[in-house]
C-alpha cells in the first residue's frame, strides 16, 4: 500500500494512559496488553482511521504519511494518544527526496517509510536513504518484494538475499523489514517461486538469520505476508517469536474500514483470498496471542516500538 508537530505533551499522554488512549468499540477484542500498530496507512476519511482502531481494539498507531503530512498532523491533533507518531515518505528516486525526508523529520516524523519503490534494496537510491537515516537517527521501514501481485505488480527493494552486506555497511542505520519477500524468506527453501508460500518452515531462512545476526535489523508483523508466514508452522512460530522477541513490532497494513474486515477495499480481488473480509490487524493479534506468552506479546505489541522510536511506554 502506498499512502504519508510531535506534541509537547506526547510523553506524558502516553505514560499516563497507555491502555485508555481510546474508547473501545462495542464487541471489540480485549488484548492482554496495549497495542501500537507500527504500520498504519492513513484512510481518506478521518473517521475511518478512528473506527479501525476502535473496532480492532488497538490502542495507538504509527501513521505512515506519503508526501504532505497534513493528514497525519490533523489526526494527531484530534487524537494525540491514539496517533502518537508518524513516518514520512517520498519518491526516493527523485532529486529532492533527501531534502523532503529531512524536512519530514524536522516536522516531527519518527522515521522513514513505508519505502516502496521499484529499486534495488542495495542500490544508490536506497543507500542515500540509509546514510540520511543514520545521520538523523531514525529507522527506515522497507517493503521487500520480488514477486508481482495484483495490488503491487513488479518488484520493490529487490535483493533481500544480498541485504547482509547493507546491514554490515550501515551499522548505525536502523532497518525495519516488511512485506512478502522479507517474510517468505524466513524459510530456507524459498526461491521467489510465489509471494505467499505455504507448508512447514525450513530453518535457516535469510530473514531469520539476518534478524539473529544484525542488531540494527527489526521487523513488523504486518500484512498478509507476515500473517501467512507465521501461520505456516506452529512450532517454528513459537520459537521464532521467542528468539526475536526484542526485534519484532506489531503492524496491521490493513485496508478495512472498521477493524472488523468491512469495506470494499478489504473485500476486493487485490487482497489475498485468505484475508478478504477480515481485519488483518485482528487476525495477526489473535495469531500472536495464540503463539507466545503474554510477556512476549506485550513486547511485540507495545514495548519494542516505544523503545525503537524513543516514546514513553
Amino acid at each position: 500500500m502506498d499512502r504519508r508537530t510531535v506534541l509537547a505533551s506526547l510523553g506524558a499522554v502516553v505514560a499516563a494512559a497507555p491502555v485508555k488512549a481510546q474508547e473501545p468499540a462495542q464487541g471489540a477484542p480485549n488484548w492482554s496488553a496495549p497495542v501500537i500498530d507500527m504500520h498504519f496507512h492513513i484512510r481518506a476519511k478521518p473517521e475511518l482511521n478512528i473506527a479501525h482502531q476502535q473496532g480492532a481494539g488497538i490502542t495507538a498507531a504509527n501513521l505512515l504519511a506519503r508526501g504532505d503530512s497534513t493528514g497525519a498532523t490533523q489526526l494527531r491533533a484530534q487524537r494525540p494518544a491514539m496517533f502518537p507518531c508518524w513516518f514520512g515518505s517520498t519518491d526516493i528516486t527523485k532529486p529532492d527526496a533527501m531534502q523532503l525526508l529531512t524536512q519530514a523529520v524536522k516536522n516531527g516524523a519518527k522515521g522513514f517509510g513505508e519505502l516502496k519503490y521499484p529499486v534495488a534494496a542495495d542500490g544508490p537510491e536506497m543507500r542515500r536513504v540509509y546514510d540520511l537515516a543514520a545521520e538523523l537517527n531514525v529507522p527506515v521501514l522497507i517493503h521487500f518484494q520480488e514477486v508481482g501481485q495484483p495490488a503491487a505488480p513488479g518488484g520493490y527493494n529487490t535483493g533481500i538475499k544480498r541485504f547482509a552486506a547493507i546491514l554490515k555497511a550501515y551499522p548505525k542505520t536502523k532497518f525495519i523489514g516488511h512485506a512478502d519477500a522479507f517474510w517468505a524468506n524466513i524459510s530456507a527453501d524459498y526461491h521467489e517461486q510465489e509471494a505467499y508460500p505455504t507448508g512447514p518452515i525450513v530453518p535457516g531462512g535469510v530473514s531469520d538469520r539476518l534478524l539473529a545476526d544484525y542488531p540494527n535489523l527489526f521487523a513488523d508483523t504486518s500484512a498478509n505476508s507476515a500473517n501467512n508466514a507465521l501461520s505456516r508452522d506452529k512450532a517454528f512460530t513459537a520459537d521464532f517469536l521467542k528468539r526475536h522477541q526484542d526485534k519484532l513490532h506489531f503492524g496491521s497494513d490493513c485496508n478495512c474500514e472498521d477493524g472488523k474486515g468491512g469495506g470494499a477495499a478489504q473485500n476486493s480481488d487485490r487482497v489475498a483470498p485468505r484475508m478478504r473480509g477480515k481485519c488483518v490487524g485482528q487476525e495477526t493479534l489473535k495469531l500472536l496471542t495464540a503463539s507466545t506468552t503474554p510477556a512476549i506479546f506485550r513486547k511485540i505489541a507495545w514495548t519494542n516500538a516505544h523503545r525503537l522510536l524513543g516514546l514513553n511506554a
